[in-house]
């Protein structure tokens, strides 16, 4: 996994934010933890209804929006549609290839410095940085 996601307790997370613990939040918790990507809320779905043929795609879309709203998951924009994964902190740059459409995780201390200039000097309060850089990656033929 490219990048050490923080431990979670899915249920202690689930119950403190007054949410009860279901099959569908389970699963869809593991495949999102077991992901070494970003996915799209249909790579989502498909892969638990792989686990449990019950999940359907409006509850995957559901349970997507309340891990964001939980701060277990993070969406993403990297390109035309959503992506997500477990959350982590703002230092990190997605790099995106425009061939294969891999993304990777690059820890920069940049990001920090951004956050804590915009802070600073500019009207306006940061929630969270999202830093998207375009290319190829090395594996991709030229």
């Amino acid at each position: 996994m490219p990048l050490a996601w923080r431990a979670v307790d899915l249920e202690d997370a689930l119950r403190a934010g007054g949410h009860r613990v279901t099959t569908a939040r389970r699963v869809v918790w593991e495949v999102l933890s077991e992901a070494h990507d970003h996915v799209s809320a249909a790579e989502v779905a498909e892969r638990a209804h792989r686990r449990d043929a019950g999940i359907n795609v409006s509850s995957v879309y559901r349970t997507l929006a309340l891990f964001t709203e939980l701060g277990l998951a993070r969406e993403s924009r990297l390109g035309d549609e959503a992506t997500w994964e477990p959350a982590h902190g703002d230092a990190v740059v997605h790099l995106v290839c425009e061939r294969c459409g891999r993304v990777l995780h690059h820890p920069a201390t940049a990001v920090d410095a951004l956050r804590r200039q915009l802070d600073d000097d500019a009207d306006f309060v940061v929630d969270t940085v999202d830093v998207r850089v375009t290319g190829h990656c090395r594996r991709c033929p030229r």
